[in-house]
Order: C-alpha cells, then structure tokens, then sequence
C-alpha cells in the first residue's frame, strides 16, 4: 500500500507551498490570481497557525512532499467544514494519489472528526476536480454565479457536498476501487 501522510506545515515548507501556489498548473483552479510574496505566504501560515477552525497539512507520499490539503470554516455545532488540496507536484498527477489522499482525509472528516457534511466549492472549468468529486458520491449543491473575480472576469463556483452517512454506505466500495489493484 501506499505511504501517505498528512504532515504539519512547517516554516521551511512555505517557499515550496509558494513555488505551488504561484505555478499556472495549480493557481488556474484557485479562487485568487495573484501571484503570492514571500511575504503573503509568511502572513498566511501566521494566520493559520493560530486558527481554530482550520486544519493544513503537507501531502507526503513514499517521502516525497507532492501538494496541500486543508480544512477550513470546521463549524463543530453544526458538524461540517469545507475542504480543498492541490498536487503541487504535477508529475504524479493521473497516477490515483488524488483519490487516495481524498480517502485518507474523508476518513479522518468523518470517522475522527466525526462531522455530518463536508462541503467543496469547485470552478466550473476543473472538470477533473468535478469528476473526483461524483466519483466520492458528493452531491451538487450550488451554483453561484459571478461568484469570485478571477483575472479580471467573474467566475461561477458549483458547491458540492457529502454527508457522513454517504460515506459510510460507499465506504468499502470506494476503498476496493482505489486501494485493490
């Protein structure tokens, strides 16, 4: 089985998560369009650091560091957060890490944090991140229009989610998919 684990941000790690964020392959499919200085990236790990309703870990995988997976807005009196991660290694990207990194933080959503719902917003053009998340059971649940300026236009967002109970009842049929070669 693959090795992958969640790893905590450290400060040596922000010039990497920078070099990711600021590169075309991930930037295209996140809400901001700036590139990010050094010194945003500093004052984003400050602020996350001392939040309490959010969790960001680097991805690892047989060692290597490939990308960023998060939780934000963990709304612990009505059991859901919203979630995100990029590969910012594009080479391993197709290879199934995306689905088993997603598997890895469903179970630790439901089964630890033990949440009802967890919750995505997804441009309408990243049709890999839509196909992912119907391929986990997520249900389409919104379509805001005009909802962010991205590159100076306005993009729609589509939000998607999945309950703790669907994840229970595909639970095993996803592990067989994903895991059982």
């Amino acid at each position: 089985m693959i090795d992958i684990k969640f790893l905590e941000i450290r400060p040596e790690d922000l010039e990497m998560i920078r070099h990711w964020r600021n590169s075309p392959d991930v930037n295209k499919y996140m809400f901001t369009d700036t590139k990010i200085s050094k010194s945003q990236q500093i004052k984003w790990f400050e602020r996350i650091s001392n939040e309490n309703n959010s969790r960001y870990w680097i991805v690892e995988v047989e060692k290597k560091k490939i990308g960023v997976v998060y939780l934000f807005n963990i709304d612990l009196k009505n059991s859901k957060c919203i979630w995100g991660f990029y590969l910012g290694d594009t080479s391993i990207r197709g290879k199934g890490i995306g689905s088993k990194i997603k598997f890895k933080l469903l179970t630790y959503v439901f089964e630890e944090l033990k949440l009802n719902k967890l919750y995505g917003e997804i441009l309408p053009f990243n049709k890999k991140s839509i196909k992912m998340h119907e391929k986990f059971g997520f249900t389409k649940e919104g379509y805001l229009r005009n909802h962010i300026s991205k590159n100076g236009s306005f993009i729609d967002v589509i939000f998607v989610g999945l309950l703790q109970k669907e994840w229970y009842d595909q639970k095993e049929s996803l592990y067989s998919k994903i895991f059982d070669f």
